[in-house]
């Protein structure tokens, strides 16, 4: 059996997540997606909350688990007995972050291999940061994220908004 980890933010979940996902359950025997702590991005959505909506995106994949992690991706690939860590890439912009990242995963863990796979192309230009903007900023956000994701996003960015209106009075 084969298991590999999908690590992210996950800021929010995006349709380009879902998709890799998809393709790599059809791939792999197990798939986890590892949902990072990652204090220095300041994240939008606590990790509690990313797991949630993960879960809610990605429940109903029987070979697809949803987990949370922090500290080292190597510690986290090893307490999941992962032999491979897919990594997406939507533009070269990417790949030199990711090459690296890549490397220095092959240095910490030889034994695990580092797949990097594509969007599909409708999906290319999804960014996580760059739907939170969108979502922010009271837009539609419907073609990027699934309904459910869609709401989460916009109750955030209304109690974000609210806050911001009370600080200002």
């Amino acid at each position: 059996m084969i298991t590999v980890v999908y690590p992210g933010t996950f800021d929010p979940l995006t349709r380009g997540h879902e998709d890799l996902v998809r393709r790599a359950a059809s791939l792999f025997d197990h798939v986890v997606v590892g949902v990072a702590y990652s204090h220095a991005k300041k994240p939008f959505f606590s990790v509690e909350e990313r797991v949630e909506i993960a879960q809610e995106v990605l429940g109903h994949y029987p070979n697809v688990e949803v987990l949370s992690f922090a500290g080292l991706l190597k510690d986290f690939v090893r307490e999941q007995n992962a032999r491979v860590i897919v990594r997406g890439l939507r533009a070269v912009s990417d790949f030199e972050y990711e090459f690296q990242m890549a490397g220095m995963n092959r240095h910490l863990l030889p034994e695990v291999e580092t797949l990097f796979m594509t969007p599909s192309d409708q999906y290319q230009f999804i960014s996580g940061t760059i739907v939170r903007e969108i979502a922010i900023l009271g837009g539609d956000v419907s073609k990027f994220v699934f309904p459910s994701v869609e709401r989460w996003l916009h109750s955030k960015a209304a109690s974000l908004r609210e806050q911001s209106e009370q600080k200002q009075s």
